[in-house]
């Protein structure tokens, strides 16, 4: 297991720009996958970008394709999620996830460490 801790949320105007940041303990970091969820209020939560161990791989939701960008610094034990043009549906609490797997997933039941959140609230 890995311990995950975000940071970087906030209150921003539709259209700004803001970036996650989620530090991991231990020395294995470099072999997870890594994972960005959100959740808004009375909604399910919702993959939004993963990242292979090297860094080398991305995947992203539609939502948020073009917009954001999932990054990592595997000698920093940081994965960092930079969210551009947002918008008030990007409103939610945003997760860092990690999982040991060689491929890149979109269900959370494939992560198995999770951070506690940050709360990301875009006004209109």
């Amino acid at each position: 297991q890995v311990q995950l801790v975000e940071s970087g949320g906030g209150l921003v105007q539709a259209g700004g720009s803001l970036r996650l940041s989620c530090s991991a303990s231990g020395r294995t970091f470099r072999s997870y996958v890594m994972g960005w969820f959100r959740q808004a209020p009375g909604k399910e939560r919702e993959f939004v970008a993963t990242i292979s161990s090297s860094g080398g791989n991305t995947y992203y939701a539609d939502s948020a394709k073009g917009r954001f960008t999932i990054s990592r610094d595997n000698a920093k034990n940081t994965v960092y999620l930079q969210m551009n043009s947002l918008k008030p549906e990007d409103t939610a609490v945003y997760y860092c996830a990690a999982a040991r797997t060689v491929l890149l997933p979109a269900n959370g039941a494939d992560f198995g460490s999770w951070g506690q959140g940050t709360q990301v609230t875009v006004s209109s």
